[in-house]
């Protein structure tokens, strides 16, 4: 992003806390919205480190600059931070490996704590707050360090919005906007103010492309019993659009004024999710107003799709199998040929073939491309200037994901290249074990989803082995990849908003992980669907429909490791995603699909 080394621009942001007196400097990976996936103006972690993860905090004194994150990038971290002056902090689930633990632990008494209020939430800096009490700490939020050193910081994107197709949305806007009112009706709130932009993206059936990966724009949106305002810049409207809205009585407003606006409210009694609004904006609420903490609505809402929302899915799942089974054929055919191929070729070739389906908008998150000890890293990503061939033997893990107008994909396959060992194989068939464990569970509804974990995981604790990772994740409808509030880990919290309703989408991702020598993991996308009994007394059960449509790998497996119910699952997997995906392929395609999906 510019020409100064991560150590130089250390040396900077030291010296800019000299000017301003501050102790310490904390830098979250977040945007004013809470984001997973960043606009370049807000990569200040990666700017000032070079560590390309999606996840960490940085905390700089003058004697010490460390990145917190969690074991999905403890490889990645350390291989990222050589000479950069940052030291690689290993988060665990205990507390005391935390950023705020180190704090509590090295900073003196009066200590001047440094974090912008726009990257902080206002959970995140209750935590921060509490821990500044404790130990006679100053915390400003007011100050913008980076912007001083960056001197070639990149401009906020102004990419177009536009309105989904009619015919896919389930509801329109001002019956979304209508059912969140109802709530605010029930908690008592007269008021309602959004950051989060998937929620924002969703409420209005709008789409855009600020943020790489997610189909969304940067907004924030505030509904009340008679106003509904986004603030936005306009320049990204089409006139069609304007219209639209200021005839559905949606006002518009600047996105810079958000803060200006809030703050001018008065006597109001406002709902705002504590994870997903910055402090900035939430103390720019309480100036005038009462704040509720709950959950976004619309969060609960968009995560349980409408029957005629998982038929669009169903219908971009085809368009992706179909993309995926021309990838392996050619996979198969260049790897039999002898053609040299390397992880970015891997890349590039995947996402040819996706975006030859009608409808498609790019991909869902970075490819995942992983050779040999690569595809140990949960999170690798190949670069121009560090990639591996595909050569030899051993195992290929690729990871990849579309956006459609119809649908968001996400999905994981192991590739054997080459010989592959008993141990691998006997690894290979562990973790399918796993994702045909969560695959047939039938739970009750309502289930918090952190406890089906221990389900899927049985089968490697049984061989005393783990994966540092989640299970499954929740999915967008043609919106973020990563989507809450369900979540399959049991590093997560079992709570009342994790719990699991018929029509969320998640993912099954059970892998396992050999540092410095191979990776596997098997991902598809499930939907929760009732399991009808006819005994009710025990209340109603869901069961797991799964979505993504592309074969397994078969010549991995150890047959004798299987028991009948899960080959019985996987012949009917594959044959299911013969019957869908054989009338969209002919020829040489076709034959690879059938011999890829036989019985076992």
């Amino acid at each position: 992003m510019n020409a100064l080394s991560p150590a130089n621009k250390l040396e900077n942001l030291r010296t800019i806390m000299k000017k301003y007196q501050q102790d310490a400097f904390i830098a979250m990976s977040a945007d004013p919205h809470m984001s997973e996936y960043l606009p370049d103006y807000w990569k200040i972690r990666e700017w000032l480190t070079g560590f390309t993860g999606s996840v960490g905090t940085i905390v700089v004194t003058q004697n010490f600059a460390g990145l917190w994150v969690d074991g999905r990038y403890w490889v990645q971290a350390e291989q990222q931070l050589e000479n950069t002056g940052y030291v690689l902090q290993k988060q665990t689930p205990d507390p005391a490996s935390t950023h705020l633990s180190w704090l509590s632990q090295h900073l003196t008494k009066d200590a001047k704590i440094s974090v912008n209020g726009n990257t902080i939430s206002t959970q995140q800096y209750s935590a921060l707050s509490e821990l500044a009490i404790k130990h006679s700490f100053f915390i400003q939020t007011d100050l913008d360090l980076i912007d001083e050193i960056w001197t070639e910081r990149p401009t906020l994107p102004l990419q177009p919005i536009w309105q989904m197709a009619d015919d896919l949305n389930a509801q329109t806007r001002l019956e979304k906007i209508a059912a969140i009112r109802h709530k605010l009706i029930q908690k008592k709130a007269t008021g309602h103010f959004i950051s989060a932009l998937d929620d924002i993206a969703w409420i209005l059936n709008c789409r855009g492309s600020d943020v790489e990966y997610n189909p969304v724009f940067l907004a924030h949106l505030y509904i009340s019993a008679k106003r509904t305002t986004i603030f936005v810049d306009a320049h990204k409207l089409s006139d069609e659009l304007k219209n639209q809205l200021k005839s559905e009585q949606i006002e518009l407003l600047p996105y810079a004024q958000t803060i200006e606006y809030l703050s001018n409210l008065q006597q109001q009694i406002i709902l705002i999710d504590s994870n997903k609004v910055s402090i900035s904006h939430a103390q720019a609420i309480e100036q005038h107003n009462q704040l509720i903490q709950d959950i976004n609505p619309s969060t609960l809402f968009k995560s349980q799709k409408h029957p005629s929302e998982i038929h669009h899915i169903r219908h971009a799942m085809i368009k992706d199998g179909v993309a995926l089974c021309h990838f392996f054929h050619w996979l198969d055919t260049a790897s039999t040929n002898g053609e040299s191929i390397n992880e970015l070729t891997i890349d590039i070739m995947i996402t040819g073939f996706r975006a030859q389906q009608q409808g498609f908008l790019g991909l869902s998150f970075s490819t995942i491309a992983g050779f040999n000890a690569n595809g140990a890293l949960p999170h690798y990503r190949a670069t121009e200037e560090s990639f591996s061939d595909i050569a030899g033997n051993g195992l290929l893990l690729i990871d990849s994901g579309a956006q459609y107008a119809d649908g968001t994909t996400d999905i994981t396959r192991v590739v054997p290249i080459g010989n592959t060992s008993i141990e691998q194989k006997r690894d290979y068939t562990l973790v399918l074990k796993c994702h045909i464990a969560l695959a047939q569970t039938v739970f009750p509804e309502g289930i918090a989803s952190p406890l089906l974990d221990s389900i899927t995981r049985q089968t490697l604790w049984k061989y005393g082995l783990d994966y540092r990772h989640g299970t499954g994740h929740g999915v967008g409808y043609a919106l973020n990849v990563h989507e809450g509030p369900q979540v399959i880990s049991y590093y997560a919290p079992a709570t009342s908003f994790t719990k699991m309703h018929e029509g969320m989408i998640s993912s099954n991702e059970p892998g396992l992980y050999h540092q410095g020598k191979y990776g596997i993991r098997i991902e598809n996308l499930v939907v929760n669907k009732i399991k009808h009994f006819e005994d009710t007394t025990y209340g109603h059960f869901l069961e797991f429909e799964t979505l993504t449509l592309c074969p397994i790998n078969l010549s991995c497996i150890i047959l004798e490791l299987l028991n009948d119910d899960e080959k019985a699952w996987l012949n009917q997997y594959h044959q299911t995603v013969r019957a869908r995906l054989a009338p969209h392929l002919q020829g040489d395609v076709l034959n690879w699909l059938n011999e890829h999906t036989q019985a076992i």
